[in-house]
């Protein structure tokens, strides 16, 4: 879940807290409670305090400085661990602003439009060619802004929070923010070759073109990472005022001439995308978190975009989007008696209008009125959660364990285990009880290990490649549960001997025939390691996994037998492949000398 840096002082006094310093001893004692009292407050509602710290401490971290090289700053840093899809609560302004209506202690803002008429609004103009690189473009302005030191920073790093989180690392979304009184409207949103593109970027004095620019900053540690989004596209996203001054050349870099400072009174926000309904949720974000600071609180400008085939639409939306939630679904899936004030007051607090109605059927329904800064509420189980929320889980008692809620209908109903985690239970017991030891490992693992590892060759026909992962570690989904026992057991070399290991997990293949064009498969592994061969105990393990599964019978039509193999990954002349009805559902035998382990592996969802 994402974290978010707030200063200590600044939260406090956002919440209407202030402390007094008389003495050292009484100041100590005085922050300790805050602590305590802040950490309760986050507990109920929803967040976790995850870590204090100063802004000494951070800068020390990061630049790997000595403590005499640091100055005197000493503000303490509240490290808040949010959930990872209230993007409302990404920076100091949206949690103060929950927390303060969680506590009562302010009322729900009423986001609004300002009224403008369509031929006084601000036009962005959008090219066709823009449809073969990033197709969406979304804006707002807000007006009157006062910015000091502290809320300049929050509207910088809220930015960066919703472009690693909801923007997928600009991939699917790019923000840019510009001060309007640098430029002339009307806006016009184009794509062009990169040899035509020419400006001075941000925090920069040169100009450079757009092909230039990708290779100046692939020696920039933070911009680097996101070349790769364009730079192989004949033609660069650009935005362009009416002088042809450059916004900016999304998702790279905003332009230096509309760059954004403490003096910055109008703020135009756009952002392009390949995903017009998060680039939605990005734009009111941005707009109704910092309205807080416009001259007209929470009144937001729009934006007029017109395509190139004559459709126009206007931005930010912030309509509310309203909800029928049935009472008796609320209070059924939480497990608790309460009537429908109570839960309309409940939702209030967590920043959900809410009213009592009546259904047809004599039922209370709760009419709920969702805002624009809360896009995780997409259905009736959300109202749910938050009414469970602001209600306290602590308070919720003898909550009967395997009932569920039928989604649609809101009534009770059994729910059972599905038959493949049934089977992978029963076989988890079985492995144990032969004296193996579960281990658990990574789904995503390095071509290396996936292939190399096993002396296997990539032929690309079935393995899941990741396209910009992460790391080494992270550049496929596995194939096989072997890789990841082996290197368990590669690593606890200084375990004693022998070293009895298991896995049941899935593996992803490749599959045509599926929608996504992969499929898991659910497998068990062993492995055996010991100063004897131990071929004889994984023969013996196979022999008891087919035997409590029921396929060891008189009759061949039901029973596995094993068949010589030639697997690389085997040592010749010691392996066997398990065979039933026909079909190799598994392996066994002495892991090649270079490995020098013994080991098995088995689809276990091939015989159900």
């Amino acid at each position: 879940m994402p974290t978010v840096s707030v200063g200590r002082d600044r939260l406090f006094a956002a919440l209407g807290k202030t402390y007094t310093k008389i003495d050292g001893i009484v100041l100590v004692w005085l922050n300790l409670t805050a602590k305590e009292e802040f950490e309760d407050l986050c507990f109920r509602f929803g967040i976790e305090l995850d870590d204090v710290t100063t802004e000494k401490a951070i800068i020390r971290k990061e630049k790997h400085l000595d403590e005499e090289e640091v100055g005197d700053d000493e503000e303490v840093i509240y490290k808040i661990e949010v959930p990872a899809n209230r993007y409302d609560l990404l920076c100091l302004e949206g949690i103060a602003q929950a927390l303060r209506i969680f506590n009562g202690q302010q009322e729900m803002p009423t986001y609004k439009l300002a009224s403008i008429s369509r031929e006084s609004m601000i036009k962005m103009h959008v090219k066709p060619e823009t449809s073969s690189i990033r197709p969406y473009i979304v804006c707002a302005v807000i007006r009157g802004v006062t910015f000091d030191e502290a809320s300049y920073n929050s509207f910088i790093d809220l930015q960066d929070k919703l472009h690693q989180n909801i923007c997928r690392r600009r991939t699917l979304v790019a923000i840019g923010t510009h001060d309007l009184d640098t430029l002339r409207g009307p806006f016009t949103y184009e794509a062009l070759p990169p040899s035509s593109i020419n400006f001075v970027p941000l925090k920069q004095v040169k100009n450079f073109r757009a092909d230039e620019l990708m290779e100046f900053y692939k020696s920039d540690l933070k911009l680097k990472k996101f070349l790769h989004i364009i730079e192989d596209s004949p033609v660069f996203p650009v935005l362009y005022d009416s002088n042809r001054t450059v916004l900016s050349l999304p998702p790279i870099i905003n332009g230096a001439r509309s760059a954004i400072t403490l003096k910055t009174k109008n703020v135009f926000i756009e952002c392009t995308a390949t995903d017009l309904t998060k680039a939605k949720i990005v734009l009111n974000m941005m707009a109704t978190t910092f309205s807080e600071y416009c001259e007209r609180k929470f009144e937001i400008e729009p934006v007029e975009v017109i395509y190139s085939d004559g459709k126009s639409y206007i931005y930010p939306d912030i309509s509310i989007y309203n909800m029928e939630v049935s009472l008796s679904y609320i209070t059924g899936a939480i497990g608790v008696s309460l009537e429908a004030d109570e839960v309309t007051s409940l939702l209030n607090r967590m920043q959900l209008r809410a009213e009592k109605s009546v259904s047809g059927d004599n039922d209370s329904n709760i009419t709920v009125s969702v805002p624009p800064i809360r896009s995780d509420v997409l259905h009736p189980c959300d109202v749910m959660e938050d009414v469970a929320i602001a209600y306290g889980y602590d308070n919720v008692k003898d909550i009967t364990i395997a009932k569920g809620y039928n989604i649609t209908k809101g009534r009770a109903v059994s729910l059972k285990p599905l038959r493949l985690e049934e089977f992978s239970h029963l076989i988890r017991l079985e492995m144990a009880m032969c004296g193996f030891t579960e281990v658990l490992s990574f789904i995503l693992c390095s071509q290396n290990d996936n292939f190399a590892m096993l002396n296997h060759q990539d032929d690309r026909s079935t393995a899941v490649i990741i396209e910009n992962p992460r790391s080494s570690e992270n550049e496929t989904a596995r194939t096989s549960l072997m890789p990841g026992i082996l290197k368990t057991v590669g690593q606890n070399k200084a375990h004693p001997k022998p070293i009895k290991i298991f896995e049941v997990g899935d593996i992803v293949l490749l599959d045509e025939t599926n929608d996504v064009g992969a499929i898991n498969r659910r497998q068990l592994a062993a492995l055996y390691c010991g100063a004897t061969a131990g071929y004889e105990i994984i023969h013996g393990l196979v022999e008891r996994v087919m035997q409590v599964i029921g396929l060891v019978a008189p009759d061949d039509n039901t029973t596995y037998y094993l068949k010589p193999s030639d697997e690389p990954e085997f040592l010749r002349g010691t392996q066997a492949s398990i065979i039933y009805k026909g079909k190799q559902i598994g392996t066994s035998g002495i892991v090649h000398p270079e490995k020098s382990r013994k080991s098995a592996s088995l689809d276990i969802d091939k015989p159900l």
